[in-house]
């Protein structure tokens, strides 16, 4: 039975799953995308995740706390400088994680995980539409009414024409 077993412990020892989970953590901040399994990318997420929404309040205590998790002073940095800018208004949901498939060695499944606000692919801008494609069927049916559209913009640019040459003719 599974009673109060809350984390997955990733078949580790406490310190080896506390020091992976930090450099894990202090990655995905410097590069912003990292490639991992799927249980580390979940693990991951909720050891991050708090971190994060504690660099929304830039105070000395703020950063003390963070720097006791990761104790590397360059992500520090990045964590209270870009990334808190960008995380500012968002309540929650720092990261997002990718499923890619599984690897080829071990057969284990492997997944992006991203912080969210520094995807530009993902970011929700408004981007040109593309044209929508065409059927055969309807470019059939539109090229009949545009040869008849043709025609009498035709006729009615031939009389046009042929009344100037009658008034012409009846002036001689």
């Amino acid at each position: 039975m599974r009673h109060n077993k809350k984390f997955n412990h990733l078949s580790r020892t406490a310190d080896h799953r506390h020091a992976m989970l930090a450099n894990m953590t202090i990655s995905l901040i410097m590069h912003k995308r990292i490639t991992t399994t799927l249980a580390k990318a979940k693990a991951l997420k909720k050891y991050a995740e708090p971190l994060i929404t504690r660099c929304k309040d830039d105070s000395t205590h703020s950063r003390r706390v963070v720097f006791s998790h990761l104790q590397n002073k360059e992500a520090l940095k990045e964590l209270f400088g870009p990334v808190a800018a960008k995380v500012g208004d968002r309540p929650g949901g720092y990261t997002r994680i990718i499923k890619l498939g599984f690897r080829k060695g071990d057969g284990a499944e492997i997944c992006f995980i991203e912080l969210v606000d520094f995807d530009e692919n993902m970011a929700k801008t408004a981007g040109k539409k593309k044209a929508t494609r065409r059927s055969r069927r309807s470019a059939k049916a539109e090229a009949p009414a545009a040869e008849a559209a043709a025609e009498t913009v035709e006729a009615t640019e031939a009389p046009a024409a042929e009344a100037p040459a009658k008034d012409e003719a009846k002036a001689e």
